[in-house]
């Protein structure tokens, strides 16, 4: 596809496939590659979000809300939070000597970790998850199926109904968690109203949960397959922010992200017609070999790809997108997984694949393991 068809009308999707790195990368940068096509994609199920916002709307909602997920906030504030929420799974299953991580951490740890953030009520953590796996299975319901469609604005609603009247609470009575720093938030005199900080919330469930939730399995997963590359990481810590930008490009969590042309454009080759919906694929931009060398290997030592700037809008893979709508949690993503990644290699030192069947890849839009049993020595908690 990336060397004979970098252009593909998919009738299917009624829309323009790009598959090579260099078109992938401008479809982000480029203002003529708008996001408004979030507005049926994304609005049925959050509310109208910042990712479908542009110019000033974008930039100050923007401002609003990133302070929170970088610098001291971050770690002042938000760590402790990661750190708790990772020991009190892992604390869960050491003692038992197997277990499967996609089940018993990482589908739990990145969705606990948002709902402490905004000082939810834990005894809700599992209905919480509920209303994000209906929400993802909306997002990549290409084939239209109705009972799923059905699930996800059945949930928009239940959301709405359990968030907005805590939002409201929070207002007149703040305290030190996410959800009141939003409602405080101000710039220029511009403050989020209730259903902004509901559709916030919202994207920040789902897109924080689903995409750390598979990059945290993919990353042990790769590592467990490469045992040099894994005994390096234990060596090295430092080296788990290269197994995560290097588990984005190989096995990225999310393999399709559109965009809307806003004018006629001439991109792989061909020509998108004004309006037209362009889809965005991920993972063949992540292998592409005229942007990275053995692209089909996965190696956390590849000297073209940086650690450094891969948390940043100047990053070289494109699993976060880049230019103005870069993922605004990318550092707190980064924060999970390191902190994740390393509390799992303190507790199992002996960490292992299981006997049986190799753990499977699935999903289209969004794609990760769907279970990653492990055995190890079992150790009580510390």
């Amino acid at each position: 596809m990336r060397d004979d068809f970098p252009l593909i009308h998919h009738e299917a999707t009624g829309s323009y496939l790009v598959s090579r790195y260099e078109d992938v990368e401008r479809a982000f940068k480029d203002p003529v590659f708008t996001t408004d096509n979030y507005d049926w994609q994304l609005e049925p199920v959050h509310g109208r979000t910042i990712l479908q916002m542009s110019g000033r709307e974008h930039a100050v909602r923007r401002a609003l809300v990133a302070p929170a997920f970088r610098g001291r906030t971050l770690e002042e504030s938000f760590l402790p939070v990661i750190e708790r929420n990772a020991r009190e799974l892992v604390d869960g299953f050491r003692e038992s000597g197997s277990a499967d991580l996609v089940d018993r951490f990482a589908t739990r740890f990145p969705v606990n970790v948002i709902a402490d953030m905004l000082g939810l009520d834990r005894a809700d953590h599992d209905r919480i998850h509920r209303w994000y796996t209906a929400i993802m299975g909306f997002l990549g319901n290409l084939s239209q199926d109705p009972e799923v469609a059905d699930a996800g604005l059945r949930t928009r609603d239940e959301f709405a109904a359990y968030l907005l009247p805590l939002i409201r609470e929070r207002r007149a009575h703040p305290g030190d968690d996410l959800l009141s720093t939003l409602c405080a938030a101000e710039i220029d005199g511009t403050r989020m109203s209730d259903e902004d900080i509901k559709a916030f919330c919202s994207l920040l469930l789902t897109a924080g949960g689903e995409t750390t939730d598979k990059a945290l399995s993919g990353i042990v997963h790769n590592l467990l397959r490469h045992p040099e590359q894994l005994a390096a990481v234990r060596a090295d810590r430092s080296l788990i922010a290269r197994a995560f930008a290097e588990t984005l490009r190989y096995t990225p969590p999310v393999h399709m992200i559109m965009r809307q042309v806003s004018e006629d454009v001439t991109i792989g080759g061909g020509r998108v017609p004004a309006g037209a919906t362009v889809t965005c694929l991920i993972g063949a931009a992540g292998r592409d070999e005229r942007r990275y060398a053995d692209p089909d290997t996965f190696d956390i030592h590849r000297t073209d790809l940086s650690a450094t700037t891969a948390f940043s809008a100047a990053a070289d893979h494109l699993s976060f997108a880049l230019g103005r709508h870069f993922c605004v949690g990318a550092l707190l993503a980064k924060a999970e997984v390191e902190t994740g990644i390393g509390l799992l290699l303190d507790a199992l030192p002996d960490l292992a694949l299981a006997d049986g069947p190799a753990p499977r890849e699935q999903g289209v839009f969004t794609r990760g393991l769907d279970s990653l049993p492990v055995t190890f020595t079992a150790t009580s908690g510390g």
